[in-house]
Protein backbone atom coordinates (compact mmCIF):
# COMPACT_ATOMS: atom_id res chain seq x y z
CA UNK A 1 0.00 0.00 0.00
CA UNK A 2 1.24 3.87 -0.87
CA UNK A 3 2.11 5.59 2.17
CA UNK A 4 0.70 9.03 3.15
CA UNK A 5 3.68 11.27 1.95
CA UNK A 6 5.67 9.35 -0.72
CA UNK A 7 5.73 10.45 -4.12
CA UNK A 8 3.13 9.37 -6.72
CA UNK A 9 3.31 8.94 -10.22
CA UNK A 10 1.82 11.36 -12.52
CA UNK A 11 -1.36 9.65 -13.99
CA UNK A 12 -3.69 12.44 -16.42
CA UNK A 13 -7.21 12.37 -17.25
CA UNK A 14 -8.11 13.99 -20.01
CA UNK A 15 -11.63 15.75 -20.89
CA UNK A 16 -13.09 17.92 -22.36
CA UNK A 17 -15.64 20.15 -20.71
CA UNK A 18 -17.66 21.18 -23.37
CA UNK A 19 -18.42 17.38 -23.79
CA UNK A 20 -17.85 16.11 -20.71
CA UNK A 21 -21.36 17.50 -18.82
CA UNK A 22 -23.25 17.83 -21.76
CA UNK A 23 -26.23 15.36 -21.72
CA UNK A 24 -28.46 15.70 -24.47
CA UNK A 25 -29.90 12.86 -26.59
CA UNK A 26 -31.09 14.85 -29.53
CA UNK A 27 -27.60 16.51 -31.05
CA UNK A 28 -28.03 17.73 -34.87
CA UNK A 29 -24.95 17.79 -36.74
CA UNK A 30 -23.62 20.79 -36.75
CA UNK A 31 -26.05 22.08 -34.25
CA UNK A 32 -26.05 25.56 -32.29
CA UNK A 33 -25.49 25.40 -28.50
CA UNK A 34 -29.33 26.31 -28.28
CA UNK A 35 -29.83 22.50 -30.16
CA UNK A 36 -27.01 20.93 -28.80
CA UNK A 37 -25.97 21.92 -25.51
CA UNK A 38 -22.90 22.22 -24.02
CA UNK A 39 -21.23 20.81 -20.74
CA UNK A 40 -20.48 23.27 -17.84
CA UNK A 41 -17.37 23.88 -15.07
CA UNK A 42 -20.27 22.92 -12.54
CA UNK A 43 -20.90 20.03 -13.76
CA UNK A 44 -17.36 18.72 -12.34
CA UNK A 45 -19.03 18.02 -9.14
CA UNK A 46 -17.28 17.01 -5.53
CA UNK A 47 -18.63 13.68 -6.46
CA UNK A 48 -17.70 13.31 -9.95
CA UNK A 49 -14.10 14.61 -8.95
CA UNK A 50 -13.93 12.24 -6.30
CA UNK A 51 -14.67 9.54 -8.52
CA UNK A 52 -11.89 10.65 -10.87
CA UNK A 53 -9.16 10.59 -8.50
CA UNK A 54 -10.49 7.21 -6.82
CA UNK A 55 -9.90 5.94 -10.58
CA UNK A 56 -6.43 7.11 -9.55
CA UNK A 57 -5.47 9.34 -11.22
CA UNK A 58 -3.18 12.77 -10.26
CA UNK A 59 -3.92 15.20 -12.63
CA UNK A 60 -7.05 16.70 -14.71
CA UNK A 61 -6.39 18.15 -17.59
CA UNK A 62 -9.24 20.52 -18.83
CA UNK A 63 -9.03 20.73 -22.04
CA UNK A 64 -9.94 23.76 -23.55
CA UNK A 65 -10.73 26.18 -21.07
CA UNK A 66 -9.31 29.15 -22.60
CA UNK A 67 -12.05 31.55 -24.42
CA UNK A 68 -11.42 30.87 -28.15
CA UNK A 69 -13.30 31.81 -31.59
CA UNK A 70 -16.80 30.87 -31.50
CA UNK A 71 -19.93 31.17 -34.06
CA UNK A 72 -22.23 31.65 -30.52
CA UNK A 73 -22.57 35.55 -30.03
CA UNK A 74 -21.69 36.14 -26.96
CA UNK A 75 -21.72 40.17 -27.69
CA UNK A 76 -24.16 40.54 -24.21
CA UNK A 77 -21.22 39.68 -22.26
CA UNK A 78 -18.88 41.91 -23.87
CA UNK A 79 -17.30 40.12 -26.63
CA UNK A 80 -16.72 40.74 -29.88
CA UNK A 81 -18.46 38.32 -32.17
CA UNK A 82 -15.98 35.89 -34.35
CA UNK A 83 -16.62 36.14 -38.29
CA UNK A 84 -17.75 32.68 -38.89
CA UNK A 85 -15.73 32.60 -41.91
CA UNK A 86 -12.80 32.06 -40.08
CA UNK A 87 -13.64 29.46 -37.32
CA UNK A 88 -13.73 25.60 -37.91
CA UNK A 89 -16.96 24.65 -36.68
CA UNK A 90 -19.98 25.96 -34.27
CA UNK A 91 -18.27 25.53 -31.05
CA UNK A 92 -14.96 26.53 -32.51
CA UNK A 93 -11.44 25.06 -32.11
CA UNK A 94 -10.27 25.47 -28.35
CA UNK A 95 -6.92 25.86 -30.08
CA UNK A 96 -7.92 29.27 -31.47
CA UNK A 97 -7.64 31.34 -28.92
CA UNK A 98 -9.59 34.53 -28.61
CA UNK A 99 -8.48 35.63 -25.35
CA UNK A 100 -5.44 33.96 -23.01
CA UNK A 101 -6.59 35.63 -20.10
CA UNK A 102 -10.62 34.58 -19.79
CA UNK A 103 -12.10 31.57 -19.72
CA UNK A 104 -14.45 30.33 -22.28
CA UNK A 105 -18.33 31.41 -21.72
CA UNK A 106 -19.41 28.37 -23.30
CA UNK A 107 -18.42 26.41 -19.82
CA UNK A 108 -20.22 28.62 -17.61
CA UNK A 109 -23.65 28.75 -16.30
CA UNK A 110 -23.20 32.32 -15.77
CA UNK A 111 -21.41 33.62 -18.68
CA UNK A 112 -20.79 37.23 -16.82
CA UNK A 113 -19.43 35.27 -14.04
CA UNK A 114 -17.28 32.44 -15.85
CA UNK A 115 -13.80 33.76 -14.02
CA UNK A 116 -15.66 33.28 -10.40
CA UNK A 117 -16.96 29.58 -12.03
CA UNK A 118 -13.86 28.47 -13.27
CA UNK A 119 -12.10 29.77 -9.76
CA UNK A 120 -14.81 27.37 -7.90
CA UNK A 121 -13.55 24.62 -9.78
CA UNK A 122 -9.80 24.70 -9.05
CA UNK A 123 -10.76 24.94 -5.68
CA UNK A 124 -13.39 22.06 -5.84
CA UNK A 125 -10.62 20.06 -7.97
CA UNK A 126 -7.97 20.55 -5.63
CA UNK A 127 -9.84 19.58 -2.54
CA UNK A 128 -10.73 16.02 -4.69
CA UNK A 129 -6.73 15.38 -4.58
CA UNK A 130 -6.30 16.12 -7.91
CA UNK A 131 -4.45 18.64 -10.17
CA UNK A 132 -4.87 21.03 -12.49
CA UNK A 133 -3.73 20.52 -16.12
CA UNK A 134 -4.46 23.35 -18.58
CA UNK A 135 -3.41 24.12 -21.87
CA UNK A 136 -1.14 26.94 -23.43
CA UNK A 137 -1.31 27.25 -26.92
CA UNK A 138 2.07 29.45 -27.61
CA UNK A 139 2.28 29.42 -31.06
CA UNK A 140 -0.65 30.57 -32.56
CA UNK A 141 -4.08 32.63 -31.59
CA UNK A 142 -7.61 33.17 -33.34
CA UNK A 143 -7.74 35.28 -36.76
CA UNK A 144 -9.70 37.65 -34.49
CA UNK A 145 -7.82 37.83 -31.37
CA UNK A 146 -8.57 40.70 -28.66
CA UNK A 147 -8.31 40.38 -24.54
CA UNK A 148 -10.86 42.11 -22.91
CA UNK A 149 -10.13 40.54 -19.71
CA UNK A 150 -6.27 41.26 -19.32
CA UNK A 151 -5.10 42.76 -16.50
CA UNK A 152 -4.60 46.32 -15.49
CA UNK A 153 -0.84 47.41 -17.58
CA UNK A 154 -0.87 44.59 -19.94
CA UNK A 155 -0.72 45.30 -23.74
CA UNK A 156 -2.98 43.35 -26.24
CA UNK A 157 -0.64 40.81 -28.92
CA UNK A 158 -0.25 42.74 -32.00
CA UNK A 159 -1.58 46.46 -30.39
CA UNK A 160 1.74 47.92 -31.09
CA UNK A 161 3.01 46.15 -33.87
CA UNK A 162 4.18 47.80 -37.26
CA UNK A 163 1.59 46.55 -39.93
CA UNK A 164 3.89 47.52 -42.80
CA UNK A 165 6.60 45.04 -41.53
CA UNK A 166 6.69 41.96 -42.73
CA UNK A 167 8.87 40.69 -39.42
CA UNK A 168 9.97 42.73 -36.30
CA UNK A 169 11.15 41.35 -33.25
CA UNK A 170 8.44 44.01 -31.57
CA UNK A 171 5.54 42.75 -33.47
CA UNK A 172 3.65 40.05 -32.38
CA UNK A 173 2.37 38.92 -35.84
CA UNK A 174 3.98 38.30 -39.23
CA UNK A 175 2.76 40.40 -41.96
CA UNK A 176 2.04 39.83 -45.46
CA UNK A 177 2.50 43.89 -46.48
CA UNK A 178 0.26 45.09 -48.88
CA UNK A 179 -2.12 42.40 -49.40
CA UNK A 180 -5.14 41.11 -48.05
CA UNK A 181 -6.17 37.60 -46.93
CA UNK A 182 -7.94 35.54 -49.25
CA UNK A 183 -10.68 33.16 -48.17
CA UNK A 184 -11.89 32.08 -51.25
CA UNK A 185 -9.74 28.35 -51.02
CA UNK A 186 -11.99 27.71 -47.59
CA UNK A 187 -15.37 25.99 -47.59
CA UNK A 188 -18.12 28.03 -46.98
CA UNK A 189 -16.77 30.96 -46.53
CA UNK A 190 -18.52 34.30 -47.42
CA UNK A 191 -15.95 36.70 -47.78
CA UNK A 192 -17.13 38.46 -45.11
CA UNK A 193 -14.16 38.43 -42.95
CA UNK A 194 -11.04 40.71 -44.14
CA UNK A 195 -7.62 41.19 -43.17
CA UNK A 196 -5.55 43.63 -43.99
CA UNK A 197 -2.30 43.19 -44.08
CA UNK A 198 -2.85 39.11 -44.14
CA UNK A 199 -0.95 38.02 -41.42
CA UNK A 200 0.43 33.83 -41.13
CA UNK A 201 -1.55 31.04 -40.49
CA UNK A 202 -0.54 29.70 -37.29
CA UNK A 203 0.94 25.93 -39.17
CA UNK A 204 3.79 28.27 -40.45
CA UNK A 205 1.75 29.52 -43.89
CA UNK A 206 3.48 32.68 -44.41
CA UNK A 207 1.30 33.64 -47.23
CA UNK A 208 -2.21 35.48 -47.93
CA UNK A 209 -4.17 32.32 -49.51
CA UNK A 210 -4.54 29.39 -46.63
CA UNK A 211 -5.97 26.87 -48.01
CA UNK A 212 -8.69 24.03 -46.21
CA UNK A 213 -6.52 22.21 -44.84
CA UNK A 214 -4.19 24.93 -43.37
CA UNK A 215 -4.98 26.24 -39.78
CA UNK A 216 -6.40 29.18 -41.37
CA UNK A 217 -8.69 29.96 -38.42
CA UNK A 218 -5.18 31.15 -36.60
CA UNK A 219 -2.45 33.37 -36.67
CA UNK A 220 1.33 32.84 -36.41
CA UNK A 221 3.15 34.64 -33.10
CA UNK A 222 6.43 35.91 -33.82
CA UNK A 223 9.32 34.73 -31.21
CA UNK A 224 11.85 36.62 -33.11
CA UNK A 225 12.27 34.14 -35.95
CA UNK A 226 12.36 35.26 -39.47
CA UNK A 227 11.13 32.19 -41.11
CA UNK A 228 11.82 34.19 -44.61
CA UNK A 229 15.03 35.90 -43.83
CA UNK A 230 16.60 32.12 -43.85
CA UNK A 231 15.21 31.60 -40.09
CA UNK A 232 17.56 34.19 -38.48
CA UNK A 233 16.99 34.04 -34.71
CA UNK A 234 17.28 37.81 -33.39
CA UNK A 235 17.55 36.69 -29.72
CA UNK A 236 20.56 35.54 -27.59
CA UNK A 237 21.50 31.90 -27.67
CA UNK A 238 20.73 29.71 -24.51
CA UNK A 239 24.01 29.73 -22.79
CA UNK A 240 23.25 33.72 -22.55
CA UNK A 241 20.09 33.43 -21.53
CA UNK A 242 19.92 34.28 -18.39
CA UNK A 243 22.03 37.51 -18.39
CA UNK A 244 19.84 39.24 -20.95
CA UNK A 245 17.49 41.51 -19.42
CA UNK A 246 14.32 41.51 -20.51
CA UNK A 247 14.09 44.38 -22.68
CA UNK A 248 16.66 42.73 -25.09
CA UNK A 249 14.26 40.18 -25.59
CA UNK A 250 11.37 39.88 -28.63
CA UNK A 251 8.24 41.34 -27.21
CA UNK A 252 6.20 38.54 -27.44
CA UNK A 253 8.00 36.69 -25.05
CA UNK A 254 7.45 39.13 -22.11
CA UNK A 255 3.44 38.81 -23.18
CA UNK A 256 3.10 35.10 -23.42
CA UNK A 257 5.53 34.38 -20.16
CA UNK A 258 3.25 36.67 -18.23
CA UNK A 259 0.07 34.88 -19.39
CA UNK A 260 1.41 31.63 -17.92
CA UNK A 261 2.28 33.58 -14.72
CA UNK A 262 -1.33 34.78 -14.52
CA UNK A 263 -2.49 31.30 -14.62
CA UNK A 264 -0.34 30.16 -12.32
CA UNK A 265 -1.42 32.90 -9.84
CA UNK A 266 -4.30 31.24 -10.27
CA UNK A 267 -4.05 27.95 -8.97
CA UNK A 268 -3.24 25.70 -12.65
CA UNK A 269 -0.54 22.78 -11.31
CA UNK A 270 0.47 22.19 -14.83
CA UNK A 271 0.35 23.56 -18.37
CA UNK A 272 0.27 21.16 -21.50
CA UNK A 273 1.77 23.21 -24.15
CA UNK A 274 0.68 22.91 -27.90
CA UNK A 275 2.91 22.23 -30.71
CA UNK A 276 5.83 23.14 -28.10
CA UNK A 277 8.60 22.76 -30.95
CA UNK A 278 7.12 25.15 -33.96
CA UNK A 279 8.18 27.90 -30.84
CA UNK A 280 11.95 28.60 -30.15
CA UNK A 281 13.52 26.52 -27.43
CA UNK A 282 15.21 29.33 -26.19
CA UNK A 283 11.74 31.00 -25.26
CA UNK A 284 10.60 27.90 -22.99
CA UNK A 285 14.06 28.22 -21.16
CA UNK A 286 13.14 31.55 -20.54
CA UNK A 287 9.58 31.36 -19.47
CA UNK A 288 9.91 28.19 -17.81
CA UNK A 289 12.21 29.50 -15.97
CA UNK A 290 10.57 32.80 -14.85
CA UNK A 291 7.66 30.69 -13.78
CA UNK A 292 9.44 28.36 -11.68
CA UNK A 293 11.57 30.76 -9.96
CA UNK A 294 7.72 31.92 -8.72
CA UNK A 295 5.82 28.63 -8.97
CA UNK A 296 8.22 25.69 -8.80
CA UNK A 297 5.61 22.85 -8.58
CA UNK A 298 4.37 24.44 -11.67
CA UNK A 299 4.64 20.81 -14.55
CA UNK A 300 5.21 21.60 -17.76
CA UNK A 301 4.63 19.29 -21.08
CA UNK A 302 5.59 19.70 -23.95
CA UNK A 303 3.64 18.14 -27.68
CA UNK A 304 6.82 17.49 -29.77
CA UNK A 305 6.99 15.24 -32.47
CA UNK A 306 10.31 15.50 -33.71
CA UNK A 307 12.62 12.89 -31.81
CA UNK A 308 16.20 14.75 -32.47
CA UNK A 309 14.59 17.54 -30.39
CA UNK A 310 13.56 16.00 -27.16
CA UNK A 311 16.53 16.16 -25.33
CA UNK A 312 16.79 19.49 -26.69
CA UNK A 313 13.41 20.50 -25.16
CA UNK A 314 14.02 18.80 -21.73
CA UNK A 315 17.41 19.88 -21.16
CA UNK A 316 17.26 23.28 -23.27
CA UNK A 317 14.07 24.38 -22.41
CA UNK A 318 13.56 23.06 -19.44
CA UNK A 319 10.44 21.02 -19.60
CA UNK A 320 9.52 18.14 -17.47
CA UNK A 321 7.47 15.63 -20.00
CA UNK A 322 7.13 14.95 -23.86
CA UNK A 323 4.42 13.23 -25.85
CA UNK A 324 5.72 9.85 -26.52
CA UNK A 325 3.83 9.89 -29.81
CA UNK A 326 6.39 8.77 -32.77
CA UNK A 327 7.59 6.21 -30.68
CA UNK A 328 5.68 3.99 -28.06
CA UNK A 329 2.18 5.21 -28.82
CA UNK A 330 2.33 4.77 -32.50
CA UNK A 331 4.54 1.59 -32.16
CA UNK A 332 1.48 0.09 -29.72
CA UNK A 333 -1.08 1.58 -32.30
CA UNK A 334 1.02 -0.98 -35.10
CA UNK A 335 1.05 -3.73 -32.53
CA UNK A 336 -2.62 -3.38 -31.87
CA UNK A 337 -3.19 -3.38 -35.45
CA UNK A 338 -1.10 -6.29 -36.50
CA UNK A 339 1.18 -4.25 -38.36
CA UNK A 340 4.25 -4.93 -36.19
CA UNK A 341 5.40 -7.48 -33.60
CA UNK A 342 5.28 -6.97 -30.11
CA UNK A 343 9.24 -7.64 -30.38
CA UNK A 344 9.12 -3.77 -31.85
CA UNK A 345 7.91 -2.33 -28.41
CA UNK A 346 11.72 -2.83 -27.74
CA UNK A 347 13.27 -0.15 -30.21
CA UNK A 348 11.08 2.22 -27.86
CA UNK A 349 12.01 2.34 -24.73
CA UNK A 350 15.77 1.99 -26.00
CA UNK A 351 15.38 4.86 -28.17
CA UNK A 352 14.57 7.17 -25.34
CA UNK A 353 16.60 5.06 -22.55
CA UNK A 354 18.24 8.03 -21.33
CA UNK A 355 15.08 10.42 -21.21
CA UNK A 356 12.49 7.59 -20.31
CA UNK A 357 11.06 9.53 -17.15
CA UNK A 358 10.57 12.54 -19.17
CA UNK A 359 8.04 10.82 -21.94
CA UNK A 360 4.26 10.93 -21.50
CA UNK A 361 2.70 7.70 -22.54
CA UNK A 362 -0.92 7.61 -23.87
CA UNK A 363 -3.26 5.55 -25.88
CA UNK A 364 -5.65 8.10 -26.81
CA UNK A 365 -5.82 11.83 -26.85
CA UNK A 366 -8.11 14.59 -28.56
CA UNK A 367 -5.89 14.42 -31.61
CA UNK A 368 -5.81 10.61 -32.07
CA UNK A 369 -8.59 8.08 -33.12
CA UNK A 370 -10.39 6.20 -30.54
CA UNK A 371 -9.38 2.48 -30.14
CA UNK A 372 -12.72 1.39 -30.18
CA UNK A 373 -13.52 3.18 -33.38
CA UNK A 374 -13.48 0.92 -36.74
CA UNK A 375 -10.28 3.63 -37.93
CA UNK A 376 -8.09 2.51 -35.19
CA UNK A 377 -8.83 -1.24 -33.28
CA UNK A 378 -12.73 -1.28 -33.86
CA UNK A 379 -12.81 -3.24 -30.01
CA UNK A 380 -11.48 -2.00 -26.71
CA UNK A 381 -10.46 -5.12 -25.80
CA UNK A 382 -7.80 -5.18 -28.32
CA UNK A 383 -5.62 -2.46 -26.88
CA UNK A 384 -5.63 -3.78 -23.09
CA UNK A 385 -2.01 -5.35 -23.25
CA UNK A 386 -1.29 -2.22 -25.05
CA UNK A 387 -2.68 -0.72 -21.99
CA UNK A 388 -0.93 -2.70 -19.23
CA UNK A 389 2.61 -1.95 -21.22
CA UNK A 390 2.44 1.62 -21.81
CA UNK A 391 1.03 1.98 -18.16
CA UNK A 392 3.55 -0.33 -16.13
CA UNK A 393 6.90 -0.36 -18.11
CA UNK A 394 8.38 2.73 -16.36
CA UNK A 395 8.13 5.76 -13.96
CA UNK A 396 6.89 8.12 -16.81
CA UNK A 397 3.44 9.33 -16.61
CA UNK A 398 0.36 8.01 -18.40
CA UNK A 399 -2.64 9.71 -19.77
CA UNK A 400 -6.55 8.60 -20.06
CA UNK A 401 -8.89 10.44 -22.59
CA UNK A 402 -12.25 10.63 -21.39
CA UNK A 403 -14.73 7.87 -22.48
CA UNK A 404 -11.54 5.68 -23.25
CA UNK A 405 -12.44 3.48 -20.04
CA UNK A 406 -15.88 2.85 -21.34
CA UNK A 407 -14.67 2.12 -24.93
CA UNK A 408 -16.19 5.37 -27.09
CA UNK A 409 -15.75 4.36 -30.66
CA UNK A 410 -16.54 8.18 -32.04
CA UNK A 411 -18.69 7.01 -34.73
CA UNK A 412 -21.04 10.48 -34.85
CA UNK A 413 -20.50 12.41 -37.62
CA UNK A 414 -20.63 15.73 -35.84
CA UNK A 415 -20.20 18.35 -37.72
CA UNK A 416 -17.18 20.35 -38.89
CA UNK A 417 -15.22 17.21 -37.84
CA UNK A 418 -17.21 14.59 -39.57
CA UNK A 419 -16.97 11.00 -39.01
CA UNK A 420 -12.95 10.51 -38.70
CA UNK A 421 -13.07 8.36 -35.54
CA UNK A 422 -12.09 11.28 -33.03
CA UNK A 423 -13.96 12.87 -30.44
CA UNK A 424 -15.14 16.49 -31.74
CA UNK A 425 -13.14 19.34 -30.36
CA UNK A 426 -14.81 21.71 -33.03
CA UNK A 427 -19.00 21.41 -32.19
CA UNK A 428 -20.93 21.16 -29.86
CA UNK A 429 -22.22 17.46 -28.90
CA UNK A 430 -22.93 15.20 -26.42
CA UNK A 431 -20.84 11.75 -26.17
CA UNK A 432 -22.65 8.47 -25.31
CA UNK A 433 -19.56 7.39 -23.38
CA UNK A 434 -19.90 10.75 -21.46
CA UNK A 435 -23.26 10.37 -20.50
CA UNK A 436 -23.39 7.01 -19.41
CA UNK A 437 -19.73 8.34 -16.24
CA UNK A 438 -21.55 10.88 -15.29
CA UNK A 439 -24.80 8.71 -14.86
CA UNK A 440 -22.72 5.98 -13.00
CA UNK A 441 -21.98 2.34 -13.36
CA UNK A 442 -25.36 0.73 -13.42
CA UNK A 443 -26.19 2.29 -16.77
CA UNK A 444 -23.21 0.84 -18.01
CA UNK A 445 -23.24 -2.78 -19.88
CA UNK A 446 -21.84 -5.56 -18.80
CA UNK A 447 -18.61 -5.48 -21.62
CA UNK A 448 -18.61 -1.35 -20.31
CA UNK A 449 -18.04 -2.43 -16.80
CA UNK A 450 -15.75 -5.45 -16.94
CA UNK A 451 -13.83 -3.16 -19.35
CA UNK A 452 -14.32 0.32 -16.59
CA UNK A 453 -13.11 -2.03 -13.78
CA UNK A 454 -10.17 -3.39 -15.73
CA UNK A 455 -8.94 0.28 -16.54
CA UNK A 456 -9.37 1.63 -12.36
CA UNK A 457 -7.50 -1.71 -11.44
CA UNK A 458 -4.37 -0.56 -14.01
CA UNK A 459 -4.40 2.80 -13.01
CA UNK A 460 -4.77 2.30 -9.22
CA UNK A 461 -1.97 -0.15 -9.41
CA UNK A 462 0.54 2.36 -10.93
CA UNK A 463 1.09 4.43 -7.38
CA UNK A 464 -0.42 1.58 -4.71
CA UNK A 465 2.48 -1.11 -5.90
CA UNK A 466 6.00 -0.10 -5.15
CA UNK A 467 7.89 -1.73 -8.20
CA UNK A 468 5.35 -0.18 -10.63
CA UNK A 469 5.36 3.23 -9.06
CA UNK A 470 9.17 3.94 -8.93
CA UNK A 471 10.58 0.68 -9.59
CA UNK A 472 13.75 -0.16 -12.38
CA UNK A 473 12.52 -1.64 -15.34
CA UNK A 474 14.02 -4.93 -17.36
CA UNK A 475 12.92 -6.15 -20.86
CA UNK A 476 12.84 -9.77 -21.39
CA UNK A 477 12.02 -10.07 -24.89
CA UNK A 478 15.92 -10.38 -26.50
CA UNK A 479 15.92 -13.52 -24.57
CA UNK A 480 13.02 -15.41 -25.60
CA UNK A 481 13.54 -18.55 -27.61
CA UNK A 482 11.29 -17.25 -30.71
CA UNK A 483 13.18 -14.07 -30.64
CA UNK A 484 16.67 -15.58 -30.43
CA UNK A 485 15.64 -18.35 -33.62
CA UNK A 486 14.28 -16.07 -35.21
CA UNK A 487 11.83 -18.59 -35.85
CA UNK A 488 8.81 -16.28 -35.44
CA UNK A 489 7.95 -13.15 -33.56
CA UNK A 490 6.31 -14.09 -30.24
CA UNK A 491 2.73 -12.03 -30.06
CA UNK A 492 3.83 -11.00 -26.69
CA UNK A 493 5.86 -8.54 -24.45
CA UNK A 494 7.15 -9.46 -21.34
CA UNK A 495 9.21 -7.46 -18.49
CA UNK A 496 10.22 -6.76 -15.25
CA UNK A 497 10.12 -4.28 -12.49
CA UNK A 498 11.72 -4.62 -9.52
CA UNK A 499 11.89 -1.84 -6.21
CA UNK A 500 13.20 -2.61 -2.59
CA UNK A 501 11.24 -5.78 -1.63
CA UNK A 502 9.01 -6.39 -4.91
CA UNK A 503 9.67 -7.32 -8.24
CA UNK A 504 6.35 -7.43 -10.50
CA UNK A 505 6.56 -9.73 -13.82
CA UNK A 506 4.31 -8.02 -16.67
CA UNK A 507 3.52 -10.25 -19.40
CA UNK A 508 0.59 -9.09 -21.83
CA UNK A 509 -0.40 -11.23 -24.65
CA UNK A 510 -1.39 -9.19 -28.04
CA UNK A 511 -3.23 -11.74 -29.27
CA UNK A 512 -6.67 -12.69 -30.56
CA UNK A 513 -6.39 -16.79 -29.13
CA UNK A 514 -5.58 -17.28 -25.45
CA UNK A 515 -1.79 -18.75 -25.20
CA UNK A 516 0.87 -20.68 -22.87
CA UNK A 517 3.99 -18.74 -22.57
CA UNK A 518 7.21 -20.37 -21.99
CA UNK A 519 9.22 -17.31 -20.86
CA UNK A 520 13.16 -17.82 -20.71
CA UNK A 521 14.17 -15.47 -17.26
CA UNK A 522 17.99 -14.64 -18.08
CA UNK A 523 20.32 -14.95 -15.71
CA UNK A 524 21.55 -10.69 -16.49
CA UNK A 525 18.00 -10.01 -14.88
CA UNK A 526 18.70 -11.79 -11.84
CA UNK A 527 21.89 -10.10 -11.48
CA UNK A 528 20.99 -6.73 -12.50
CA UNK A 529 17.82 -6.65 -10.25
CA UNK A 530 19.37 -8.51 -7.66
CA UNK A 531 17.19 -11.53 -7.81
CA UNK A 532 17.16 -14.28 -5.66
CA UNK A 533 16.08 -16.92 -7.56
CA UNK A 534 14.23 -19.78 -5.47
CA UNK A 535 10.25 -21.11 -5.52
CA UNK A 536 8.23 -17.79 -5.59
CA UNK A 537 4.98 -17.05 -4.14
CA UNK A 538 3.41 -14.99 -7.24
CA UNK A 539 0.09 -12.91 -6.78
CA UNK A 540 -1.75 -11.58 -10.17
CA UNK A 541 -2.67 -7.66 -8.81
CA UNK A 542 -4.81 -7.78 -12.07
CA UNK A 543 -7.21 -10.48 -10.40
CA UNK A 544 -6.32 -9.89 -6.33
CA UNK A 545 -7.46 -14.09 -6.23
CA UNK A 546 -4.65 -15.63 -9.00
CA UNK A 547 -1.41 -16.84 -6.84
CA UNK A 548 0.62 -19.08 -8.14
CA UNK A 549 3.62 -21.05 -6.23
CA UNK A 550 6.27 -21.81 -8.92
CA UNK A 551 10.22 -22.26 -9.74
CA UNK A 552 11.37 -18.24 -10.53
CA UNK A 553 15.09 -19.38 -12.22
CA UNK A 554 17.11 -19.11 -15.05
CA UNK A 555 17.36 -22.54 -15.16
CA UNK A 556 14.03 -23.60 -16.65
CA UNK A 557 11.17 -21.16 -18.40
CA UNK A 558 8.37 -19.78 -16.64
CA UNK A 559 5.26 -20.85 -18.05
CA UNK A 560 2.04 -18.83 -18.13
CA UNK A 561 -1.59 -18.85 -19.21
CA UNK A 562 -2.58 -15.73 -20.90
CA UNK A 563 -5.82 -15.34 -22.18
CA UNK A 564 -6.87 -13.60 -25.72
CA UNK A 565 -5.72 -10.12 -24.75
CA UNK A 566 -4.79 -10.54 -21.93
CA UNK A 567 -2.42 -10.23 -19.18
CA UNK A 568 -0.25 -10.85 -16.10
CA UNK A 569 0.98 -8.38 -13.55
CA UNK A 570 2.73 -10.89 -11.52
CA UNK A 571 3.42 -9.74 -8.04
CA UNK A 572 6.41 -10.97 -5.28
CA UNK A 573 7.67 -9.73 -1.96
CA UNK A 574 11.41 -10.23 -2.55
CA UNK A 575 12.65 -9.83 1.24
CA UNK A 576 10.11 -12.36 2.50
CA UNK A 577 10.86 -15.12 0.05
CA UNK A 578 14.47 -14.27 0.49
CA UNK A 579 13.77 -15.06 4.45
CA UNK A 580 12.04 -17.76 4.10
Amino acid sequence: MMKQDEPRRVLIYQVLPRLYGNTCETCRPNGSLAENGCGKMADFSASRLGRIAAFGFTHIWYTGLLEHATQTDYSAFGIRPDCPDVVKGRAGSPYAVKDYYDIDPDLAVEPARRMEEFEALVERTHRAGLRIVMDFIPNHVARQYHSDACPPGATDLGAGDDCGCAFSTRNNFYYIPGESLHTDALAGATGAYQEFPARATGNDRFTAWPSQDDWYETVKLNYGVDYLGGRTKYFPPLSELASVPDSALPDTWRKMTDILLFWAGKGIDAFRCDMAEMVPVEFWNHAIRRVKSQFPEVVFIAEVYNPSEYRNYIYGGGFDYLYDKVGLYDTLRAVVCGWQPATAITRCWQAVDDIRPHMLNFLENHDEQRIASRFFAGDAQRALPALVVSASMGTSPFMVYAGQELGEAAEDAEGFSGADGRTTIFDYWSVSSLRKLLRGTRYFTDAEKRLYDYYRRVMTLQNTEPALREGSFFDLMYAQPATVSGSGSPNFYAFLRKSEGQVVLVVANFGAADADVELVIPQHAFDCLKILPGTKCFRDLLTDGMQLKVPFSPEQPFSIALPAYGSRLLAFDEVADAAG
